[in-house]
């Protein structure tokens, strides 16, 4: 046996070996799951795409009302109260009456003066009641009109400096169900918040359904940047330590079979993470139910096995289709004792390792004895 011979057995017997290696490791990260399964853990799924890529800024605000959408009603006269039409939370319209004050002239009656709304909007105070006396000084009614609202937002400093007039943002309101609104950033506070490290941004809103009110929490994700045709993935479908991020992908070909992708990731905006190696475009992640997917095994069935049965004929252990050849060698294999039907209780990877060791073990034995060999001559 000369070394080209060896070598080759050697090259032979490793690649045989790497190829059950990688069938192990193919095998171990696909789960297959039946229907009550899939049911139990809720899987969902969303097919990746390319889309615009937004880098965002996130940022908690709260609902204020516009200063200069406030009014006053008050009493040019002194008097009484003799009707009063409007109470705090009363929504009034412009030209509505609020208020009959009688007036303290002489008369016959005395003179009533009828105060009206000079704007529709909500009744926020109400400081007057029947019969009360009324002075020029004082206020009878505050009217807000909250068509339009402010939200303040507390913007990180360290994150500002790339947010100007006019930026983008998507604002949720937590008590409120629907899509988020968007808005642009107005204009910015007129002082810094020391405590909370923060500047304050003004972004405006519409509310004419009236269900939003000062004090409530908003949450806004403030378009920092765009870049179009990038593949990104929810970031709830990102399993895995920092280190080894994964991604479960929906078999192409089993149903209810899902493999568990390595990932390499980029940047991170509105609820997306960047996606730069390990799954290609119209691949199916599993969003929810992607957590659950590491803590449960195959379910009893192997790939090999799920896909001889969906395809009705016989595979290797990575999914790969087998040749004549290979099912020949498994035929041969089973009646010598050493497929899976056979008697041998050696498992099939270390029959393949301790061949490859073996014939290592010869072609380095081989190799010193030729150089031992050669060697000899020089000392006779």
């Amino acid at each position: 046996m000369n070394r080209t011979h060896i070598l080759s057995c050697t090259i032979s017997s490793v690649l045989l070996f790497t190829n059950f290696v990688m069938a192990e490791e193919a095998s171990d990260n696909t789960v297959i799951l039946d229907e009550v399964g899939v049911k139990n853990l809720r899987i969902k799924t969303v097919m990746c795409d390319e889309r615009d890529f937004e880098q965002t800024v996130f940022a908690i605000g709260r609902v204020e009302d516009i200063p200069g959408n406030q009014y006053a009603v008050s009493s040019r006269i002194s008097g009484r109260a003799i009707k009063v039409n409007a109470f705090i939370g009363d929504y009034v319209k412009k030209g509505q009456i609020l208020v009959s004050v009688e007036s303290r002239q002489p008369g016959d009656p005395p003179p009533v003066i009828e105060f009206k709304a000079p704007h529709s909007g909500l009744i926020t105070k109400a400081h007057v009641l029947k019969g009360q006396p009324v002075e020029p000084e004082e206020e009878l009614f505050d009217i807000s009109d909250r068509t339009s609202l402010w939200i303040a937002a507390q913007i990180p400093e360290q994150r500002a400096a790339g947010i100007k007039v006019g930026t983008k943002a998507r604002i949720s309101f937590p008590a409120v169900d629907g899509d988020p609104i968007e808005a642009k950033l107005l204009r910015f506070g007129v002082k810094a918040n020391r405590n909370a490290g923060a500047v304050v941004g003004i972004f405006e809103v519409k509310n004419e359904d009236g269900l939003l009110f000062p004090g409530m929490r908003a949450e806004l994700e403030i378009i920092t940047s765009t870049r179009p045709n990038v593949l990104a993935v929810p970031e709830v479908a990102v399993q895995g330590d920092p280190s080894s991020r994964v991604v479960y992908v929906k078999h192409v070909e089993l149903e209810n079979a899902f493999v568990k992708s390595p990932v390499i990731l980029g940047e991170k905006g509105d609820g997306w993470i960047e996606v730069k190696q390990g799954i290609f475009p119209g691949d199916e992640v599993v969003t929810r139910g992607a957590y659950s997917l590491g803590f449960v095994g195959g379910g009893g069935i192997s790939l090999r096995e799920a896909l001889d049965a969906a395809h009705g004929h016989p595979h290797n252990e990575d999914g790969s289709e087998m040749t004549p050849e290979q099912e020949a060698a498994q035929k041969g294999g089973d009646d010598h004792g050493y497929g899976e039907g056979g008697k041998s209780g050696a498992p099939g990877w270390l029959i393949y390792y301790a061949g490859a060791s073996t014939l290592l073990l010869v072609f380095f034995a081989q190799l010193w004895w030729n150089l031992k060999r050669k060697e000899s001559p020089r000392h006779a």
